[in-house]
């Protein structure tokens, strides 16, 4: 892959989201600000895991370097595939991003203790959410330096 002329590669990035309406903004997101990154969705933790960890379908999935994370999924909720992610020693690494719609303090309490990276709450017009989205992407790819991926 060639790097972009201003320096910046795009990165890989994980979506764990079971809203298709919140899927769909996200690609949106994605597809109207040209944001080069590339978007991999899967709808429930226990798909995430299986993604992170590539087991099965996803034997030759391609390491995140950001994932974004929904709180509220089914099958493996969103708060135990974040600390799964941060017990695991090849995981730890990759920057989550709490990308929920609750507010509630104890979920953001229960989040950084996790060692989330960031906590955001979607807002729900789509304006915003597009706004949220690209200030995600610009401060992860042009903002810090991530880890090489694994």
């Amino acid at each position: 892959m060639t790097a972009p002329a201003d320096g910046k590669s795009p990165i890989e990035v994980l979506l764990v989201e079971d809203d298709p309406g919140d899927v769909l903004m996200t690609q949106e997101a994605f597809d109207e600000h040209k944001l080069r990154n590339r978007l991999t969705v899967v709808s429930d933790g226990a798909e995430a895991l299986a993604y992170l960890r590539r087991e099965g379908q996803y034997a030759d999935a391609v390491a995140p370097d950001l994932i974004l994370l929904d709180l509220n999924l089914p099958r493996r909720d969103g708060r135990e595939v974040l600390e799964e992610i941060k017990k695991d020693q090849d995981l730890r690494r990759i920057p989550v991003v709490v990308l929920t719609t609750s507010q509630a303090d104890e979920d953001i309490l229960r989040s950084y203790q996790l060692h989330a990276n960031a906590y955001v709450t979607k807002p729900v017009d789509f304006e915003r959410f597009i706004s949220v989205v690209r200030q995600i992407d610009e401060f992860f790819v042009s903002v810090v330096k991530l880890p090489p991926r694994g």
